[in-house]
């Protein structure tokens, strides 16, 4: 009997879900639900078997082997197995430059996470304090 795992979607891994339909959307509303579909029911697959997936290649050749992927041409959909869980970690078009993406995702986050900091600490004292104040009430 194998082992039985559950899918989480990251929300990076949604947003790449949800702009591959918004673009497709745009010539054919038909074939971008399709698509969509197609995407989900393969990360969604009941007989998922994780460890079947490659070892992402692009990533391989760096060292990192902790990211598979499953294909659902032309989706490449990346994943990463922790104990029971599969997170869904994005989605790409095997026509595109994965390096180029990974970067451009990696520069994205690492902005947001600049901008949260920023907004974090430069919140006044005192709207810190209320804030504190009204919470533990």
């Amino acid at each position: 009997m194998s082992k039985t795992y559950k899918v989480q979607w990251t929300s990076n891994a949604k947003e790449d879900l949800l702009n591959i339909v918004a673009y497709i959307k745009e010539d054919s509303p038909t074939i971008a639900k399709d698509v969509y579909q197609k995407i989900r029911n393969k990360a969604n697959s009941s007989n998922f078997l994780p460890l079947r997936g490659r070892v992402v290649p692009e990533l391989q050749k760096e060292g990192i082997t902790m990211y598979r992927e499953l294909i659902s041409s032309p989706w490449r959909i990346m994943y990463k197995v922790d104990n029971d869980t599969v997170y869904i970690m994005a989605i790409f078009d095997s026509r595109q430059n994965v390096e180029e993406l990974l970067l451009q995702k990696l520069i994205r986050s690492s902005n947001a996470n600049k901008t949260l900091e920023r907004n974090i600490y430069n919140v006044p004292r005192k709207t810190n304090h209320l804030i504190e104040h009204s919470y533990f009430r």
